[in-house]
């Protein structure tokens, strides 16, 4: 019986004091948070709606705009930015053929081995190989870009809060700070190597304008290149990259809403049959 009642006891104090150290993180963390100083918030914008053809339930992929990505992409943004988890050959699925992606892949050089020596080398694309980085590593790629290392672009419209129209309002925002901005924000003045976008929640990031003036890529379906179009056709682009299922996600959810609606139907329809001959008691 006492050694009944000493288990219980401990198991007892050994709640409270759990309970007690919980408690006092609460009230620690709650302290900090009430007395913590934040830094002045400055008044970014948020992205503009660029009503992309794949937005909404029923949305589809403008292949003709996602080809147009891509060569903004190859002209542009690949001198910087490495695409690494989208390979040559998922480009068929953007309306390029079997002999068009091999034309496209062997025309990038990617790492290889020298097969004579062992050495790392480069060698023709194939269409199983991944977009090539531009750097060889985070040292050189920081080295080139004021010591800001590029992020990869696969997945970035997945990593932004509503990624695609913040990639296109990014892309196309550049601009000078207003004087009315830099009475009430001084410190939003961009520094020495950093750039001005109303719509970078720092309002100056390192990453010179890539697009700079229309008709800095000539696109081959006669559309014309200007910066507005060319951030919209690049992140619709990075959207497919991101998730090249959006569209195919999008029309198997209707089916399985249709089917789900069905069952319900069918389920409230057999409740009310297999209980029709029970009545309820009288009270």
């Amino acid at each position: 019986m006492t050694k009944l009642l000493s288990i219980r006891l401990v198991a007892i104090l050994a709640g409270l004091g759990f309970a007690l150290v919980a408690l006092y993180s609460f009230v620690v963390g709650a302290f900090a948070f009430l007395t913590e100083e934040t830094a002045p918030h400055l008044p970014y914008e948020e992205p503009r709606d660029f009503a992309f053809s794949f937005d909404g339930p029923a949305g589809k992929w403008d292949v003709q705009q996602l080809q147009r990505g891509l060569k903004v992409y190859d002209e542009v943004c690949s001198a910087c930015h490495s695409l690494k988890f989208v390979a040559f050959r998922n480009l068929s699925q953007i309306g390029y053929d079997e002999g068009q992606v091999k034309a496209y892949a062997a025309a990038k050089q990617v790492p290889g081995i020298d097969p004579v020596t062992g050495e790392a080398t480069t060698r023709p694309g194939l269409p199983t190989d991944y977009f090539p980085s531009p750097y060889p590593n985070a040292v050189a790629a920081a080295a080139a870009n004021n010591n800001a290392i590029p992020p990869d672009l696969s997945l970035i419209t997945k990593a932004r809060g509503d990624g695609t129209n913040y990639v296109a309002s990014l892309l196309s925002g550049y601009q000078e700070p207003s004087a009315e901005l830099l009475a009430e924000h001084p410190e939003a003045a961009p520094g020495p190597g950093l750039y001005h976008n109303p719509y970078f929640p720092n309002l100056n990031l390192a990453m010179a304008p890539p697009l700079s003036m229309d008709g800095q890529v000539t696109y081959d379906d006669g559309t014309e290149a200007t910066i507005e179009q060319m951030s919209k056709d690049v992140a619709a682009f990075l959207t497919w990259t991101a998730e090249p299922t959006l569209v195919q996600r999008k029309q198997t959810g209707w089916p399985v809403l249709i089917f789900l609606l069905f069952a319900t139907v069918l389920a409230y329809l057999s409740k009310n049959q297999i209980w029709a001959a029970v009545k309820p008691k009288k009270k």
